[in-house]
Protein backbone atom coordinates (compact mmCIF):
# COMPACT_ATOMS: atom_id res chain seq x y z
CA UNK A 1 0.00 0.00 0.00
CA UNK A 2 1.74 3.13 -1.09
CA UNK A 3 1.71 6.14 1.39
CA UNK A 4 -0.63 8.53 0.07
CA UNK A 5 -3.59 6.01 0.05
CA UNK A 6 -3.17 5.76 3.84
CA UNK A 7 -4.94 7.69 6.58
CA UNK A 8 -2.98 10.14 8.92
CA UNK A 9 -3.45 8.62 12.70
CA UNK A 10 -3.16 11.28 15.63
CA UNK A 11 -0.09 10.97 17.82
CA UNK A 12 -1.60 10.91 21.09
CA UNK A 13 2.34 10.94 22.49
CA UNK A 14 4.33 8.11 24.32
CA UNK A 15 5.87 7.13 21.44
CA UNK A 16 9.72 7.74 20.54
CA UNK A 17 10.32 9.54 16.73
CA UNK A 18 11.49 7.41 13.85
CA UNK A 19 14.68 7.09 13.36
CA UNK A 20 18.47 6.44 11.13
CA UNK A 21 17.16 3.74 8.71
CA UNK A 22 13.05 3.85 9.57
CA UNK A 23 13.05 7.80 7.98
CA UNK A 24 15.15 7.18 5.13
CA UNK A 25 13.11 3.72 4.35
CA UNK A 26 9.73 6.20 4.27
CA UNK A 27 11.63 8.97 2.81
CA UNK A 28 12.05 6.66 -0.53
CA UNK A 29 8.61 6.08 -1.51
CA UNK A 30 8.00 10.29 -1.64
CA UNK A 31 8.28 11.84 -4.81
CA UNK A 32 11.50 13.99 -5.37
CA UNK A 33 12.56 16.44 -3.27
CA UNK A 34 11.33 16.06 0.03
CA UNK A 35 13.81 16.45 1.98
CA UNK A 36 14.19 15.44 6.33
CA UNK A 37 15.48 17.81 7.86
CA UNK A 38 17.93 17.18 11.40
CA UNK A 39 15.74 14.12 11.65
CA UNK A 40 12.79 15.85 12.86
CA UNK A 41 11.07 17.03 10.10
CA UNK A 42 9.85 16.91 6.48
CA UNK A 43 10.27 19.78 4.08
CA UNK A 44 9.83 20.64 0.41
CA UNK A 45 8.98 23.35 -1.63
CA UNK A 46 6.34 23.53 -4.48
CA UNK A 47 6.70 26.30 -7.62
CA UNK A 48 3.77 27.45 -9.66
CA UNK A 49 3.23 29.93 -12.19
CA UNK A 50 1.98 32.93 -10.22
CA UNK A 51 0.16 33.95 -6.81
CA UNK A 52 -3.23 33.04 -7.56
CA UNK A 53 -1.97 29.40 -8.47
CA UNK A 54 0.44 29.29 -5.01
CA UNK A 55 -2.67 30.42 -3.00
CA UNK A 56 -5.29 27.55 -4.24
CA UNK A 57 -2.56 25.00 -3.46
CA UNK A 58 -1.92 26.43 0.38
CA UNK A 59 -5.72 26.16 0.40
CA UNK A 60 -5.92 22.48 -1.18
CA UNK A 61 -3.62 21.11 1.29
CA UNK A 62 -5.54 23.37 4.01
CA UNK A 63 -8.34 21.34 3.59
CA UNK A 64 -6.16 18.29 3.24
CA UNK A 65 -4.65 18.91 6.74
CA UNK A 66 -8.00 19.71 8.63
CA UNK A 67 -9.42 16.23 6.82
CA UNK A 68 -6.69 14.14 8.28
CA UNK A 69 -6.57 16.22 11.63
CA UNK A 70 -2.61 16.90 11.07
CA UNK A 71 -1.58 20.13 10.66
CA UNK A 72 1.74 20.74 8.49
CA UNK A 73 3.37 24.57 8.49
CA UNK A 74 2.66 25.74 5.08
CA UNK A 75 4.66 28.99 3.88
CA UNK A 76 3.35 31.12 0.93
CA UNK A 77 4.93 33.20 -1.73
CA UNK A 78 4.69 34.99 -4.85
CA UNK A 79 4.68 31.36 -6.88
CA UNK A 80 6.19 29.68 -4.29
CA UNK A 81 4.84 27.35 -1.61
CA UNK A 82 7.04 25.30 1.41
CA UNK A 83 5.60 22.80 3.40
CA UNK A 84 7.39 21.50 6.68
CA UNK A 85 5.55 18.66 8.64
CA UNK A 86 6.35 16.96 11.65
CA UNK A 87 4.65 15.82 14.90
CA UNK A 88 4.66 18.56 16.67
CA UNK A 89 3.22 15.63 20.34
CA UNK A 90 6.01 13.96 19.90
CA UNK A 91 8.71 16.72 18.33
CA UNK A 92 9.68 14.66 15.65
CA UNK A 93 8.76 12.40 12.79
CA UNK A 94 6.11 9.50 12.80
CA UNK A 95 4.87 7.67 9.62
CA UNK A 96 1.44 10.24 9.70
CA UNK A 97 4.04 12.74 8.67
CA UNK A 98 4.92 10.71 5.31
CA UNK A 99 1.96 10.18 4.63
CA UNK A 100 0.68 13.75 4.77
CA UNK A 101 3.88 14.38 2.79
CA UNK A 102 3.01 11.85 0.30
CA UNK A 103 -0.81 13.14 0.03
CA UNK A 104 0.25 16.57 -0.55
CA UNK A 105 2.66 16.10 -3.16
CA UNK A 106 -0.45 13.78 -4.67
CA UNK A 107 -2.48 17.42 -4.61
CA UNK A 108 0.06 19.72 -5.77
CA UNK A 109 0.70 17.00 -9.06
CA UNK A 110 -2.93 17.25 -9.80
CA UNK A 111 -3.28 20.38 -10.03
CA UNK A 112 0.26 21.70 -11.47
CA UNK A 113 2.44 18.72 -12.32
CA UNK A 114 4.13 20.75 -14.69
CA UNK A 115 5.68 22.87 -12.35
CA UNK A 116 6.64 20.41 -9.73
CA UNK A 117 8.30 17.48 -11.22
Amino acid sequence: MNLSSKQCVPCRGGISPLKGTQLHQLCDQLDHGWEIIDAHHLTKSFKFKDFTAALACVNRIGEMADEQAHHPDIYLAWGKVRVEVWTHKIDGLTESDFIFAAKAEQLVQSHEPSQNN
